[in-house]
């Protein structure tokens, strides 16, 4: 089943690019590889969250949504970041 990614930063260009192609080579690298993503700014995450799966985000999100957020600063810093994308990779095969 294919899932859907979301990357969010400020202007959903930039660090979410960044934070995007290493999450995104990580799965593959794990044999993940039926995953679809998108990436948008936080003003627009609201709006742009309903196929999404999983939202991974460089800041804090300001309000509550239905889809489970994953922290992804750590992905910018390196700081923790093999937690985090093991984090990302459990979200997306819970269940399966």
């Amino acid at each position: 089943m294919t899932k859907n990614l979301l990357f969010v930063c400020a202007t959903g260009i930039a660090t979410s690019t960044a934070v995007a192609e290493k999450v995104m080579g990580f799965l593959k690298e794990r044999g993940l590889t039926d995953v679809n993503y998108s990436q948008t700014n936080v003003a627009s995450v609201q709006s742009n969250s309903d196929n999404a799966d999983l939202i991974v985000s460089t800041l804090k999100i300001p309000y509550e949504l239905d889809v489970p957020v994953i922290n992804g600063l750590a992905l910018i810093t390196g700081i923790n970041e093999d937690k985090v994308l093991n984090s990302i990779y459990s979200e997306l095969t819970e269940g399966e």
